[in-house]
């Protein structure tokens, strides 16, 4: 596959930014499933594990659109930042091995997070290896490597524990993070020709230019609720309500398969389907709407057995609902503005994924857990609603 003629892309560059993606993806999240549990066994409070899970997202707010904007301009820096990010994905395993207080594990989370906010240019640094016909085949492969990759991390991540202990999974992360550094060196950086040609704009210019990009706004807030819900559920409160009810850690691979194999079914589709742009509404809003309902069935008395049902859908609609979000945010980008676009777009989304759990943790605390899924579920709905009046067509 080509980008350009003057920019051929090999198997093999292919291969390698892949790799990267792997060792990203499993640095930051090998312990995901098991983590809050393993809170709960250093005793802290719900509403404590809340403000941990949920400060994964602060460094990802405040640097995203900053990174976005930064590499826009200074193109030649985008592989060292993805080092630097691998970096602060060693140290923060490398922490979460050896301390266990509050003030450490908040330190460690928040470097995870400048890590995540290096996917801002890994998402458009692969855009790049396609033609722009083909943007959502290039978001598919990424969302595909992404969630099989994690995947793969979540599904061992609690047997591993069960056999070697908590801080198993974080050396594991040590690991991965210093094969992306090897990986993140390697990958071709291929800018297109008219982000060469980009217009010579002052920062604030560039910025303004940015917000006022069509369907911007709507499609960011439409991820930032998504990923919310994502980091409510099979990233934060899932394993904790499996837990509460008996589940043991190497039984939570269920729950996993539940969620992923679904997602990374959808991933896949994209990859090979080219869906119409009449038909993104209608599937966008229909995803937040089966999200809501699947939410909504985890009351009364819950088991294993009605968890996984849950999550098969709202592992499939969540697995729709992003690589077509992603996808729309590199189609309406201009080239000379898509790494800023793309910071704009994960910057505000890391917003759900900062407030999702802390405000779940609140309500976990104060009614109890049954009761996230609940008021989640309506979020997810009104949400869902809300779409239908919210998107518009593709200019």
């Amino acid at each position: 596959m080509k980008k350009e003629q003057a920019n051929p892309i090999s198997i093999k560059d292919h291969l390698n930014f892949i790799a990267m993606v792997f060792c990203f993806w499993m640095a930051i999240y090998i312990y995901a499933p098991v983590f809050g549990v393993y809170l709960e066994t250093i005793n802290f409070s719900y509403s404590t594990i809340g403000v941990i899970l949920g400060s994964y997202g602060v460094t990802q707010v405040l640097f995203r659109l900053p990174l976005g904007v930064l590499s826009d301009h200074l193109q030649g820096i985008r592989k060292n930042l993805l080092i630097i990010g691998f970096v602060m994905a060693l140290l923060s395993n490398l922490l979460l091995v050896y301390f266990e207080s509050f003030l450490v594990v908040i330190i460690a989370r928040l470097l995870i997070g400048i890590t995540a906010s290096m996917w801002v240019m890994a998402t458009v640094l692969y855009s790049y290896y396609f033609t722009a016909q083909h943007s959502a085949k290039a978001m598919g492969i990424m969302q595909f490597v992404t969630v099989a990759t994690q995947f793969l991390g979540m599904a061992i991540s609690g047997y591993l524990v069960y056999l070697f202990g908590w801080t198993f999974p974080f050396w594991l992360g040590t690991i991965a993070s210093a094969g992306g550094i090897y990986f993140s060196w390697k990958i071709k950086d291929v800018p297109s020709e008219n982000e060469k040609a980009k217009p010579e704009i002052s920062m604030k210019q560039h910025i303004i230019e940015v917000i006022r990009i069509p369907n911007l706004l709507i499609i960011t807030f439409l991820s930032l609720v998504a990923h919310a819900i994502l980091f409510i559920t099979i990233f934060g409160f899932s394993p904790i309500i499996a837990s509460s009810v008996g589940v043991s850690e190497k039984l939570f691979v269920w729950l996993i398969i539940a969620f992923f194999i679904p997602h990374i079914l959808a991933s896949i589709s994209f990859i090979f389907f080219e869906l119409p742009d009449r038909f993104i509404k209608v599937i966008i809003v229909s995803s937040f709407i089966v999200t809501a309902v699947c939410l909504l069935s985890i009351q009364g008395t819950v088991t294993l057995l009605k968890l996984n049902v849950a999550h098969v859908g709202i592992g499939l609609a969540l697995g729709v609902i992003f690589p077509l979000l992603l996808s729309e945010v590199v189609k309406i980008s201009p080239d000379y503005l898509k790494m800023s676009a793309m910071g704009f777009y994960q910057s505000f989304y890391a917003i759900g994924i900062l407030l999702g759990p802390i405000l779940a943790g609140i309500v976990a605390n104060s009614f109890g857990l049954l009761e996230v899924f609940l008021s989640t579920g309506v979020l997810s709905l009104i949400v869902g609603i809300m779409s239908i009046f919210l998107i518009r067509s593709r200019p």
